[in-house]
């Protein structure tokens, strides 16, 4: 049987998946608002398919799911106009990928968390994300799963381009601890979870190197040749309301099911790695 993934809100983890299933024979139909990019989708070998669309329509043929759209203040958007064509097509989809974020966990004070730990959200928008999951876990008979995000990087997105363009901040807030992850990192555990299917299974996704903030323009400077740029509180920092949010949690992120369930071997298991592979990939 042919499989056919279709991808809602094709963004910039969905396509790196895209770029691994592509070329083992799969279909991959992304959906996007802007058709300026069918062009790019249809060159990485992706079928486009222009939002908002009939999902009932969109979902005949499909075999597996997965939604990168994130909640609003109405909740989630593919729920609110196609949670029955979801429900309707339960019963067909081999598997079901829902993208979250580790903001579900809130604060702790630069402690550990796991997928067992309480959802406790600091912000409006993790409190959307927490009962997104919900609505999607809920539906029977639907091959849900969940994967939370630390903060994505990759080429293109991360702290070199923000310090070539002179952007980049140094902000010092005290205990503060982030874990991130590499975009190729993120597709990889997606396929290794779509070649062994858990339904209601929730997968924490980052490296093995949760890190100040501050740390990692250090090093990204160093390796640019460019002196980094002066410390700012974050009292004094200027950031949008949106990145000043992130501060709001502070924690490292366990990352242990992703290698024992899904036998992941990280690409990336370091910050410093991927930005040691980032920049010489710049030079190739």
């Amino acid at each position: 049987m042919d499989k056919v993934l279709l991808s809602l809100g094709h963004g910039f983890s969905a396509r790196e998946l895209a770029r691994r299933l592509v070329p083992k024979g799969w279909t991959v139909i992304g959906t996007t608002r802007k058709p300026e990019k069918f062009e790019a989708f249809e060159a990485e070998g992706v079928k486009p398919l222009l939002w908002p669309c009939d999902l009932r329509d969109a979902l005949k043929g499909v075999t597996h799911l997965l939604t990168s759209a994130g909640p609003d203040e109405e909740g989630d958007p593919i729920m609110r106009v196609g949670r029955q064509a979801i429900v309707d097509a339960a019963p067909r989809l081999e598997w079901v990928g829902y993208l979250s974020t580790t903001g579900v966990y809130g604060d702790h004070d630069g402690g550990w968390v796991d997928e067992e730990s309480p959802t406790d959200p600091a912000t409006v928008r993790g409190q959307r994300r927490v009962m997104a999951e919900r609505e999607w876990l809920d539906i029977e008979g639907l091959p849900v799963h969940v994967f939370r995000l630390a903060g994505i990087y990759g080429p293109g997105r991360g702290p070199f381009a923000k310090l070539r363009k002179g952007v980049a901040q140094r902000v010092i807030k005290k205990n503060q601890i982030f874990s991130r992850t590499h975009v190729e990192d993120i597709a990889q555990v997606l396929e290794a979870s779509i070649m062994h299917p858990n339904p209601g299974r929730i997968y924490n996704v980052c490296d093995d190197d949760p890190a100040p903030p501050q740390d990692v323009i250090e090093y990204a400077a160093k390796l640019l040749g460019m002196e980094p740029p002066p410390a700012v509180p974050f009292e004094e920092a200027n950031m949008s309301p949106m990145a000043r949010s992130f501060y709001s949690d502070s924690k490292r992120v366990r990352n242990d099911r992703i290698k024992d369930e899904l036998g992941v071997v990280l690409k990336y298991p370091t910050y410093t790695s991927a930005l040691d592979a980032m920049l010489e990939a710049e030079q190739e």
